[in-house]
């Protein structure tokens, strides 16, 4: 794969099983886990194909794959994706870099509905790939398709940044909330969420 994540390079090595002990604990003590799960499915049609971008351990795609939903998970971390294949078998979870990827390698060469960027992505993915890895995601969508996309504006993407990486990507921002249960954003706002459509 290319450059190292921010993941890897920020966090340590012994981050990923924390990340993984700290979700599975949360998940053991009836913690809700699904909200960026549950705003997506209100913005897709009863049995979507939805790509996980960056999914982690994933709690988000193995709950859009409850409600019915067709998903693929990727994520960089081969230790994520192992806890991910081991807690939830419907999902098809794959290794691969954001910012080069490539599903139909994979033999997903279907167009997505939609895609979802939680947890901090665009934070974590290598520094400068942000709007590269919004035009891989957007290549992997259908023409309408949506992305909803999270991250702390604390983080060191700026927002102006990320505007001008929508645009480039073929995308455009239909909604901005200050968090995944849609309060309204402010512009001193600690969390973004963007509502994303394919141009």
């Amino acid at each position: 794969m290319g450059n190292p994540t921010r993941w890897v390079t920020e966090t340590g090595a012994e981050h990923s099983q924390w990340y993984v002990d700290r979700f599975r604990q949360l998940a053991a003590e009836g913690a809700d886990l699904a909200g960026e799960a549950r705003l997506l499915d209100t913005l897709v049609p009863p049995g979507s194909r939805i790509l996980d971008a960056g999914c982690g351990t994933g709690r988000v795609g193995a709950e859009l794959a409850r409600r019915g939903h067709t998903v693929v998970g990727v994520d960089a971390d081969p230790v994520l994706i192992h806890a991910a294949r081991t807690d939830h078998q419907t999902p098809r979870w794959l290794v691969a870099d954001l910012a080069e990827l490539d599903l139909a390698a994979a033999g997903e060469s279907e167009p997505f509905d939609a895609a979802v960027l939680a947890g901090n992505v665009l934070a974590f993915v290598a520094a400068g790939t942000e709007g590269t890895v919004l035009r891989r995601v957007a290549a992997h969508l259908r023409p309408d398709g949506v992305v909803a996309v999270g991250f702390g504006t604390d983080r060191g993407y700026r927002l102006t940044d990320f505007d001008a990486d929508v645009v480039g990507a073929g995308l455009r921002v239909e909604h901005r909330f200050a968090t995944w249960d849609l309060r309204p954003w402010r512009d001193d706002a600690d969390f973004l969420v963007g509502i994303l459509r394919r141009v």
